[in-house]
């Protein structure tokens, strides 16, 4: 049966490219005869005479004293002698002898040189067959690219670029976006019985625009429509359109279409659409790129060239809605967009559910723990995070993977990889301990701040000495004033953890004030929190997914130095704040790094029990000290 698949694949081949086939039977042709007609010819001119007399190239000499010889000619290979009666006989591959000629002069025996040289030979291996296997290697290497890239430079078309195919991708595979499944399951309704709507003289959007973060299943989601009505899908990504020569763009566009419409019903999916659909009037009059113009305009007027009764649907996948051309947008091309947005905790334990099936999971997994530390991760993370876990499993050669694999692999993706190579000095690690301890007692005792689930002095990532996660209990979508205050708060805990208990600061708050900046002025400037600007929004969020905003400064300096100064003070107001706390836990801080000293790491749960046990005035009992000790032991570690 392997016999057999490997001939058909040989035939399938030479089948394809009959050119290659021809190429290598005519060289073979041609060795074949250069190798044997040589030695062919001299064996019919020598045939006869071999037949009655047999010499030796020695022979020779001793002929030409004798006076048996009539002529000698002389070539580089091969050497021919004529009787005086007439007779002939050559010898080839003779040796290189320079006193053969001065016996031929002693004697005088006539002798000349032979040419070898056969005209034919020189015309086909020097001429005939260069050009023959240059013009054939040419015309191959053209067919290919033509073949793989449509034309010989691979312009104008997108057979090679876009090939249509059949996913075997379901609505069961996608988790975590029940709404928008919702939205596009008419439309494989529409590819499966086009007849009903059209009788009802409905008319299905002829373009689908998918919005929504990165990585949370827009070209699954594309490929589960085009599954679930078992259609043709044309995928491709906006960038393809794109090239040097202007034009290609356009007729690539129109390629596509033509193959989508060859083999209708099916669906062209066009991800990162904003490529190529970025709004023409943004570059203004000059330093526009009329290479994407054109493909835009191209894309549009084909969107327009098929009516309704057409069954092609095109989907689009953009993370940018707001750089997309007005054009794009507007109803009957892209008449409806399906946001695709992170999912929440419920649709977090489907996709889990959904990655773990790959998997061989412990019984004891808690998916719901797992969603719950997840908040905010789209479902790209988690599926990331159910691989890492894999992988962690296997390292330790453990038979499964358990729920603290799955722990370990969230804390990768959230603070880095854990670095136990990079060991902290004893004053870095003091420096760290109290920074950390710091950020988890704010985090604990102020009402609206998120719980802290670890706190670690152990490295991550590229530059985090030691780190303290803080989770969401739940998963929030807005946020009042006092919470974004609890933010900042918990942000400035390190910093003012070292100044209380190490009394010297250091450079490792430099992202908590930058980002405690942040929150700040965005209460300032666009959430209208603070009597600054009041209602007023200086500053506009420009991109909703990606956190982007747009800085362009549309305030007067009066404004911008009352911002400065409500910032400034604001900061220290908090500042001191958390100051005074720290000093009131500062029993609970202690205890905390004597504890991260001895085992680098202590979870959410213990920070809860020293806050709680100080709170109830049962800190000392529990930890079975004396007043005073707890301090002094903690400083000293």
């Amino acid at each position: 049966m392997n016999n057999n698949d490997n001939k058909n694949k040989k035939n399938n081949f030479f089948n394809q490219n009959p050119l290659l086939l021809f190429i290598i039977f005519a060289i073979g042709i041609i060795i074949l005869f250069r190798s044997i007609a040589p030695s062919a010819m001299n064996e019919m001119n020598s045939v006869s005479q071999d037949q009655r007399i047999s010499y030796t190239y020695s022979d020779i000499k001793n002929l030409a004293k004798e006076g048996k010889l009539a002529y000698v000619a002389i070539g580089k290979d091969i050497v021919k002698v004529k009787f005086k009666d007439g007779q002939v006989f050559s010898l080839s591959r003779v040796p290189n002898d320079p006193t053969l000629v001065e016996a031929l002069n002693k004697y005088k025996v006539p002798y000349g040189g032979l040419n070898e040289n056969n005209w034919f030979n020189d015309l086909i291996f020097g001429w005939i067959i260069p050009i023959f296997i240059f013009f054939a290697i040419w015309m191959f290497l053209a067919s290919r690219m033509q073949k793989g890239m449509g034309g010989v430079l691979g312009i104008g078309s997108a057979k090679g670029l876009i090939k249509s195919e059949k996913p075997d991708v379901s609505f069961d595979d996608v988790a975590g976006n029940d709404e928008a499944k919702e939205e596009v399951k008419e439309i494989v309704d529409f590819l499966k019985n086009p007849e009903r709507y059209l009788e009802l003289g409905a008319k299905i959007p002829k373009g689908v625009l998918l919005v929504g973060p990165p990585g949370t299943g827009k070209t699954l989601l594309a490929k589960a429509v085009a599954g679930e009505a078992s259609v043709p899908f044309f995928a491709v990504s906006g960038s393809s359109f794109i090239e040097m020569f202007v034009g290609v763009g356009a007729a690539r566009v129109r390629d596509l279409f033509n193959q989508a419409k060859k083999e209708a019903p099916s669906i062209i999916f066009i991800d990162e659409i904003d490529a190529i659909g970025k709004s023409r009037a943004a570059a203004g009059q000059m330093g526009g790129n009329d290479e994407r113009e054109q493909t835009l305009n191209q894309l549009l007027a084909e969107m327009d060239g098929f009516d309704s009764k057409e069954p092609i649907i095109v989907l689009a996948a953009t993370n940018r809605p707001e750089v997309l051309d007005a054009a794009l947008l507007r109803p009957g091309r892209f008449d409806r967009q399906v946001l695709v947005d992170k999912p929440d905790f419920k649709g977090r334990v489907q996709i889990l559910k959904v990655h773990i099936k790959k998997i061989k999971a412990a019984k004891n997994v808690s998916l719901e723990d797992i969603a719950r530390m997840t908040a905010g991760l789209a479902g790209a993370d988690l599926a990331n995070i159910i691989n890492e876990a894999a992988l962690l499993a296997g390292r330790k050669n453990k038979k499964e993977v358990t729920q603290e694999d799955f722990v370990e692999a969230v804390e990768r993706q959230i603070a880095g990889l854990e670095k136990k190579s990079r060991r902290l000095n004893e004053k870095d690690k003091k420096i760290v301990a109290y920074h950390e301890s710091g950020h988890a007692v704010i985090g604990e005792t102020t009402d609206g701040a998120r719980k802290v689930k670890k706190v670690s002095i152990v490295p991550r990532g590229l530059a985090a000495l030691g780190y303290t996660l803080n989770l969401p209990e739940e998963d929030k979508y807005l946020m009042q004033k006092h919470e974004l205050i609890a933010e900042v708060d918990t942000l400035l805990g390190g910093r003012a953890s070292e100044e209380v208990f190490i009394k010297e600061i250091s450079t490792g708050a430099s992202n908590d004030l930058e980002r405690a900046t942040d929150i700040i002025k965005g209460m300032v400037s666009m959430y209208g929190m603070t009597d600054v600007a009041g209602l007023m929004v200086l500053e506009k969020q420009s991109n909703a997914f990606l956190g982007g905003y747009n800085q362009s400064k549309d305030y007067s300096e009066k404004t911008q130095e009352a911002m400065d100064e409500f910032v400034k003070n604001f900061l220290n107001e908090r500042y001191e704040a958390v100051k005074a706390k720290l000093r009131k836990y500062s029993q609970v801080i202690e205890q905390m790094v004597k504890e991260l000293y001895e085992k680098e790491v202590i979870q959410g749960d213990r920070v809860r029990e020293l806050i709680k046990a100080y709170d109830e005035g049962k800190l000392e009992e529990i930890l079975g000290i004396k007043n005073g000790e707890n301090n002094e032991n903690g400083t000293d570690s």
